[in-house]
């Protein structure tokens, strides 16, 4: 069915010609719908027509495909952030062809965004960026309406990393299994979502190391790497072993109501942000994320001497440069750098204090 209603929107149209898919939204009636998909169709089908017409592909095709393509080859997280965004997009140009949407327009759009926050615009600026680009790598659009607009300041903070004392206060404020949850994310250095995917199949006890799986790659490949086990890590997971569900394949799971499936369903975890800021304030501590516990967990390899080689192995990065954001510490070379400057300058004090007397 090419025209099809969805409450509290309106209509739609949807169809497949020559193998592209089309699409436009949304119709008060079913009567208008019918006449825009009619029309579109003549578009297509009479070539001598479409020079009258926007050459480039309508702009919500464009982010139908986008969404489609990041859904493939990237995260849940990654794909679900983009369809937030996309939704407020297509509220404002939807109607528009992409080659019709000016620079100007942009701009407007991305001012207008920066009163959230400077931060919230520049990642507008860079989803919608990567939109253009990937429908002109495509030869689907012929230009790029956000190149030559930049990014706008923020103001850059030291990223707040917990200290010991903080990270196990508010580890022994958790229940048993949210416990066990927080140990795993910090013995590993992992990211919350590689733990969440982790299975008994991932754990080797024998060779006393677990396989955490990444999208944060090149190409969106889920990609391996191995972490040895801690004696911590291996009390958890083996614990965990001995009352493990054995219908599940997973470490971590639970049961959820599933509001689309509208039933009971049991799963791995995908989200619990929530808990890092209800632990927080019963441990007492100033409020961190999971993610910070990666930054706590390279800050302490680092502060040990570890080369940043194996470091960045253990995180899973791609590059140096992304490792050394993770590192925290000052290391011995910037406090030797600093000893010989405050040697030189006091010296030099002293003799211009010692001349100046003189006088």
């Amino acid at each position: 069915m090419s025209i099809y209603f969805v409450k509290g929107r309106g209509w739609r149209y949807d169809f497949t010609l020559k193998a592209i898919r089309h699409t436009n939204a949304w119709f008060e009636t079913k009567t208008e719908a019918k006449q825009a998909e009619a029309k579109r169709k003549e578009e297509i089908l009479n070539p001598k027509q479409e020079k009258e017409i926007p050459t480039g592909m309508g702009f919500l095709e464009l982010v139908n495909r986008r969404l489609d393509h990041l859904k493939a080859y990237n995260s849940a997280t990654h794909y679900k952030d983009h369809v937030y965004m996309a939704k407020r997009w297509v509220r404002k140009w939807k109607a528009l062809s992409s080659d019709e949407i000016s620079p100007d327009e942009i701009q407007s759009f991305v001012i207008r965004r920066s009163k959230v926050s400077p931060v919230t615009a520049n990642k507008e600026i860079r989803y919608l960026r990567a939109l253009f680009n990937f429908g002109i790598r495509r030869k689907w659009i012929s230009s790029n309406p956000t190149q030559g607009i930049p990014f706008l300041p923020v103001e850059k903070r030291e990223k707040y990393v917990p200290s010991r004392q903080d990270v196990l206060k508010v580890i022994l404020a958790a229940d048993p299994d949210v416990q066990d949850y927080l140990w795993v994310i910090k013995e590993t250095i992992g990211r919350m979502s590689e733990v969440n995917r982790l299975t008994w199949a991932d754990v080797n006890f024998e060779d006393k190391y677990v396989v955490l799986y990444t999208r944060k790659k090149k190409g969106g490949h889920l990609t391996p790497r191995k972490v040895p086990m801690t004696n911590r890590l291996l009390q958890v997971l083996l614990h965990r072993l001995e009352h493990r569900n054995k219908k599940h394949p997973w470490v971590f799971w639970h049961r959820y109501w599933d509001r689309k499936k509208q039933e009971w369903v049991e799963g791995p975890y995908k989200n619990r942000k929530r808990i890092m800021e209800t632990l927080c304030k019963k441990a007492g501590v100033r409020y961190f994320r999971y993610h910070a516990l990666r930054h706590f967990g390279a800050s302490v390899l680092d502060n040990a001497n570890v080369n940043i080689g194996s470091i960045q192995r253990i995180l899973g990065h791609e590059t140096r440069a992304t490792t050394e954001i993770y590192l925290h510490s000052i290391g011995e070379a910037e406090r030797e750098a600093m000893r010989i400057y405050e040697e030189f300058t006091e010296k030099s004090h002293t003799e211009s204090h010692t001349v100046w007397h003189k006088r």
